[in-house]
C-alpha cells in the first residue's frame, strides 16, 4: 500500500513517522523547505518538498498509484482541496481530511471526501460518552454527510414511556436498530415498549436529532 501524506505539522510527521515504523510505503509532502530538512534528516527519503494542493507536486509524489493521500495540513480548505485533486485527478481510492473546524466536515463529506477527522468533534464525543446523563450521543457518522448513528437515552420525562414503538410518532426518517435495557440487548420490534433508561440506537438524519431527542427525552 502506497499512502501519501500532504502537510509537515506534528500530525504529518508523526503519523508518517509511524506508518514507516509500520513497514507501509509513504510518502511526506511539506512545502516549507526548513521542515523539509529537518525531516529528511530524521525520515531519510520518504519527504518531498512541494505544494500538495497543486496538481503537479502530486504528480511527482506519485499519485497515480496511490492507495491513499491523507491531508494533514492546519487549513481546511487546503486539505480539502488536495483531498479532491487526488481523487479527481489521479483517482485516489480513498482521501482521508484533517478537519480543524468541525462547522466545515459536512461540507467535507458532501464534496465527497471518504473520511474526515475533526480532534474537536472526537473530544466532544468522548465527553459525552463520559457523562452518566446524556441524552443523546453521537455513536458514528456515515460517509452520507446527513446521515448518523445515535444513542438517546429515554427518561422518566419522556411522553412514550410504557408505549409500543408502532404508536411512537417518532421523525418519520428516524429507524430504531437496537433497544439497550441495563445489560440486555434487544432488537426492537412494532410491540416494544420503551422503559425509563433505555438507550434506543437509531439511524437518522442530522436534521432529526433534536425531534428524537425531544421525543425520548423531555
Amino acid at each position: 500500500m502506497y499512502i501519501l501524506v500532504v502537510g509537515g505539522g506534528k500530525v504529518g510527521y508523526y503519523l508518517t513517522k509511524t506508518l514507516v515504523n509500520e513497514g507501509y510505503e509513504v510518502l511526506l509532502i511539506e512545502r516549507n523547505s526548513a521542515k523539509v530538512d529537518t525531516f529528511s534528516d530524521r525520515l531519510g527519503t520518504v519527504v518531498l518538498r512541494g505544494d500538495g494542493a497543486e496538481a503537479a507536486t502530486l504528480e511527482q509524489a506519485g499519485a497515480a498509484r496511490a492507495d491513499v493521500v491523507i491531508a494533514t495540513t492546519g487549513q481546511d480548505e487546503d486539505n480539502l482541496v488536495i483531498c479532491q485533486v487526488a481523487k479527481k485527478k489521479f483517482n485516489v481510492r480513498h482521501a482521508i481530511a484533517r478537519v480543524n473546524n468541525p462547522k466545515n466536515e459536512e461540507i467535507f463529506k458532501r464534496l465527497g471526501i471518504d473520511t474526515t477527522v475533526s480532534v474537536t468533534n472526537l473530544i466532544l464525543s468522548y465527553i459525552e460518552q463520559s457523562l452518566p446523563d446524556r441524552e443523546l450521543m453521537h455513536l458514528l457518522t456515515l460517509s452520507h454527510a446527513d446521515l448518523a448513528i445515535v444513542e438517546a437515552r429515554v427518561t422518566e420525562r419522556s411522553p412514550y414511556v410504557g408505549q409500543a414503538l408502532s404508536d411512537i410518532a417518532l421523525p418519520p426518517d428516524v429507524a430504531v436498530s437496537a433497544v439497550i435495557r441495563g445489560e440486555e440487548l434487544l432488537i426492537p420490534g412494532p410491540e416494544t415498549r420503551l422503559q425509563p433508561g433505555d438507550d434506543v440506537v437509531a439511524l437518522t438524519h442530522r436534521a432529526s436529532e433534536d425531534e428524537l431527542r425531544a421525543a425520548l427525552s423531555r
